[in-house]
């Protein structure tokens, strides 16, 4: 397996001889509004692509978690082969099919599918809580299973909840993908994992190699890559977890 971070929660995942891409965000640097009611009024992306986008527009699958703008924006629309095989959360298929995408497979809630030998299971999880997080709606995260290949579970948007521990507990994961970054809006509390979250998870799987992106690109994601390394730091857990770079290979 290897993982490359090229932004935010965009990753090109090579994993049981299957090239993901994982919630493609394409849009170059600045060209986006900021978020609302987050503070300030930084346009988004706040950083470019950590190379020409041409590299990352031939994977062999795409896999979205959800549809917010951060994790499928119009640039991936525009961008991506509308013949490319696109998975995503059930609920989601005939939005992206609308787009012109003729491969849209949705993963039922509790479900599973499968492609070119490796098993997707889709899990839960809470974009917040309270008012905000029914208002930021579903999201989904995923397990990867191959011959050969560790156990991966990609969180997705989600903060530290039961439905996190479960799969932690029952399915045993050998990586784990965290969304840090603590996004907020002025008012609620986080709707990505903060820094406490991410310590929650290393200390749910002492076993597991944890990785956490998600940061710094975003205007209201407001855990940045040093505050929580500082944090994991604190905590004796630096190196459990890898925080990478932009364009960074795992």
């Amino acid at each position: 397996m290897k993982i490359k971070l090229i932004r935010h929660a965009t990753l090109w995942l090579e994993y049981g001889g299957v090239t993901f891409l994982i919630d493609p965000m394409l849009s170059e640097q600045g060209v986006n509004p900021p978020i609302m009611n987050s503070g300030n009024d930084l346009r988004n992306p706040l950083v470019s692509l950590p190379g020409p986008v041409q590299q990352w527009l031939e994977p062999g699958v795409v896999l979205v978690t959800h549809l917010h703008q951060d994790h499928w924006d119009a640039a991936a629309v525009e961008l991506l082969s509308k013949e490319l095989p696109v998975y995503c959360q059930e609920g989601d298929g005939k939005r992206i099919a609308a787009h012109g995408f003729g491969r849209v497979t949705e993963i039922m809630d509790n479900g599973s599918a499968s492609f070119g030998g490796v098993a997707l299971t889709r899990t839960d999880g809470h974009h917040g809580t309270g008012e905000i997080g029914e208002l930021m709606g579903k999201v989904s995260g995923f397990l990867f299973r191959a011959e050969g290949e560790p156990v991966l579970y990609l969180a997705g948007d989600t903060i530290w909840c039961e439905e996190v521990q479960q799969v932690i507990a029952e399915q045993a994961p050998e990586v784990i993908i965290v969304n840090a970054g603590g996004a907020q809006f002025l008012s609620g509390g986080p709707i990505t994992m903060n820094e406490q979250d991410v310590v929650e998870v290393c200390h749910a799987a002492p076993s597991a190699s944890v990785i956490a992106v998600h940061m710094d690109t975003i205007n209201h994601c407001l855990v940045t890559r040093e505050l929580l390394k500082q944090r994991l730091e604190q905590k004796g857990l630096s190196g459990r977890v890898a925080v990478p770079l932009d364009g960074e290979w795992i």
